[in-house]
Formats: structure tokens, sequence, C-alpha cells
């Protein structure tokens, strides 16, 4: 299996928290999941930042349920190619980003990298302008004060980087637990008909026939697939300290592809939750013309009766902001480390990684305010989708190549699976950037 990766592995993904937590080794299945659990939920909390509530928004305002199907096919394809990603890391006991290194030349490289920053750079914009119109909605912050006031946060995480990977863990339990509380709350006054919603489930042909319908759904896929995630599952998976042996490496796919599953679920719930609402909320009130949070957050509550609404929705985007906060700055200093061999301290990582985000955020909210934000939004789940490719087809690739993988290698009808969903999401990715530059 040495022969297929040019270089033997030099050092560890995440040194700092490599094989960390301890596996119980003679315990029951509760036990052995429970400590396995974690990295899913910091996946996840990917599918569910603020970027995808834009398009959540958009797609249930306008269109009333019909997207909640390609909210689920979305979620199969994410559970299938976190499942991949937790492969690579486990057998190879590399992340993607050292993977690529390996295996590709220094030019595609730093290509890969290129895009992967930009991918990264794309979704932070996402979670700052997030929590940023989180505190506005909350306690009246202008947006520009909002979007310094997240860069603070950058601190506050790195203390908890230093107890111990477990703590940023719970943290990131604990925020998914308060937007599942707040989006149980808001399904339940707002009274969807559960027959819609399970109608929505089964795809519709008007889907591919409606454009606007079309440009909404692929949003949405662009939104829940995120790239940078790939990088980090491979990457978290290796800080459960596991036999590094055929026998432990399979019981670590196992259990780990359990944990993101799961998680996954909660995450389908959840955006589905904000369509639901947006479907029940707008659509049949006759306000289909809600496509941005500012808008849904006013409404909710004239619309619904219970002024609880729109405080549990905010609250809601706040969790979620920092919550994809904390798996980006992460994801970016796999990628760094990954594909350039640059180790920085974390205080630094962070720091440069914020301020990429940070700056065009401001200067778009000083220039154009709010509705320059919304713009911005949108553009970046459009910079996620293009990245995606990038990342799913050398991930792939890997783990379909036998002298990579040994026994591991996909089963030859995973293999075919996966690489349906990889065409699917190029033909996609493609008519969006059509339509985004092109069409419309």
């Amino acid at each position: 299996m040495k022969n297929a990766w040019r270089k033997d592995k030099t050092s560890n993904s995440l040194p700092e928290v490599f094989s960390s937590i301890s596996i119980p080794k003679k315990s029951g299945f509760w036990r052995k999941y429970l400590a396995f659990a974690g990295p899913g939920l910091m996946i996840a909390v990917g599918y569910m930042d603020p970027g995808n509530w834009a398009t959540d928004i958009a797609g249930g305002a306008q269109f009333g349920y019909t997207l909640l199907s390609v909210i689920l096919i979305s979620n199969i394809f994410a559970m299938v190619l976190q499942h991949l990603s937790v492969k690579l890391g486990v057998v190879a006991e590399r992340d993607l980003a050292q993977a690529c290194r390996d295996h590709f030349k220094p030019t595609t490289n730093f290509i890969l990298w290129v895009f992967c920053e930009i991918a990264i750079a794309a979704c932070d914009l996402a979670e700052v302008i997030g929590s940023a119109i989180a505190l506005n909605l909350l306690f009246g912050i202008p947006l520009t004060w909002g979007i310094v006031i997240t860069t603070i946060d950058v601190l506050i995480i790195l203390l908890l980087q230093a107890k111990g990977f477990r703590w940023i863990e719970s943290i990131v339990g604990g925020l998914i637990f308060i937007i599942l509380a707040c989006f149980g709350y808001e399904i339940i006054i707002s009274k969807p008909q559960i027959n819609a919603i399970l109608g929505g489930l089964i795809p519709q042909k008007e889907i591919i026939t409606n454009p606007a319908m079309l440009y909404i759904g692929i949003g949405i896929l662009g939104a829940t697939v995120m790239p940078h995630n790939l990088y980090l599952h491979s990457s978290i998976v290796q800080t459960r300290d596991y036999t590094r042996d055929t026998k432990g490496k399979k019981e670590a796919i196992k259990f780990a592809t359990l944990d993101s599953t799961v998680s996954l679920l909660l995450a389908f719930f959840i955006n589905a939750a904000i369509l639901i609402l947006a479907a029940a909320t707008f659509h049949t009130s006759g306000n289909q013309h809600i496509a941005d949070i500012n808008d849904a957050y006013k409404m909710l509550t004239p619309i619904l009766g219970a002024s609880m609404a729109s405080i549990a929705f905010a609250i809601a985007l706040l969790a979620s902001g920092q919550n994809s906060t904390l798996t980006g700055t992460l994801a970016g200093q796999i990628v760094m480390e990954g594909f350039l061999n640059i180790r920085l301290k974390p205080w630094l990582r962070r720091l440069i990684t914020r301020l990429i985000a940070v700056i065009p955020a401001l200067i778009v909210t000083i220039i154009y305010g709010e509705q320059g934000t919304t713009d911005l939004l949108v553009l970046s789940q459009v910079i996620l989708s293009m990245q995606l490719s990038f990342a799913v087809v050398p991930l792939v690739m890997f783990t379909s190549d036998k002298g990579k993988m040994g026994e591991f290698v996909n089963r030859p009808f995973l293999k075919i699976c996966v690489w349906i969903i990889t065409f699917i999401i190029i033909i996609l990715n493609l008519y969006l950037l059509y339509q985004t530059f092109f069409g419309k």
C-alpha cells in the first residue's frame, strides 16, 4: 500500500490534537460511539451556516415546500462524501490537503490551495455577515460594528483550543442544540401542513423545468455540500486514538461514519426547518418576495403573532455564525499546512483568515449598506459551489485507488454512485455559473 503514495507521511494533520482523544478498547457499542462522536457535529455546522439560510428562506418563500426534496438529496450527497472523507483520513492517515500535496504536481497543488483559500474566505464572509446581521437584529448594533465584533471571537476560540479538542466539540454541540431548540419552537408556532411537507420531500419535475426554481435549487446544493468540510473531516477524524491496524481502522470508519450521518440528519432537520418556516409563514401569506434574513426577521412576529418568533430566529442565526467561524478557521489551518507545509501559529492563521473575510465585508457594508451584504451572502454561496468540484474530484479519485487505499478501496457500487454524484455536482455548478454571469 505504501508504493502508491509518493512520499512517506512526515507530519500528522493538526499535530497539536492528533490522536489525543482516547477510545475505550473493551467496551460496548454506545461507549465507543460516544468516544467517536464529535467530529460529525463540527462537520454538520458547515451545513447550516448563514449562507444556507439565505437560499433556504428564498426557496421556501417563493416555492413553498417544493424544494425540500433538494435539501434531502443534497444531504444524502453530503453523507456519502463525508464517508469518503472519513475513509481517507483513517486509512491513509492523511487529510485531503496532504493527500493532494503527495499526488499532484506543485503547480496543481498551488492552484488547488488558492481555490480552497478563496472558498474558506467566502465561507468566512458568510459567517461574519451572518453574525453581524444577528447582532444587529438582537441588539441594534450597526452592521459595521457587528463585523468588527465578530473578529474578536478569534481570541475566545483560541483559548479553548489550548484546553483540548473536546472543549471545541462540546461548544459546537451546545450551539447546535440552541439552533435546534429555536427552530423546534418556530416550527410549532408556524403550524406547517404536514401533508405538504411530506409531498415536498418527493422531487418534482418543475424543479428542473422552472429556471428560477432550478437556480435556487442549485444554490441550496452549493450551500449544503461544503468543500472545506471534506478537508476538515479527513483531518479531525484522526484526533481519535484508535488502534492504527486493519481492525482498528475498520471500527474507526464505522463509528466515524455513523457519527457524521447522525449529525447530518440534524443539519437536514435545521435546513428543512428554515425552508418550512419560510413556506408556512411567507409563501402562504402572499409574501413570496422575501429573500433575505432581515426581511424574514421583521415579518416573522407580525405574521405568526408570537413576539418570540423573531428573537428565536436571530439567536439561532448568531449561534450558527459563531459555530461556522470555528470550523472554518480549523479548516483554514488544515488546508494551509496540508498543501504548503507552512506551519503558522494558530492565532496568526486565524487573524489572516478573518481579515481576508472582514475587509471586503466592511467595505461593502460601508458603501452599500444592508442590501450589499445580502448580495455578498449570495455571491459567497456561488463561490463555494464553484470550489466544490475541486475538492470532490480528488477525494473520489484517492478513495477509489486500490494502491492508495488497499482493502479499504471503494467497492464497485459505491464507486459508481460517487462518480455519478460528482458528475451531477459539476454539471449543476457549471449551469449555476452560466446563469449567474450570462442568464438572469
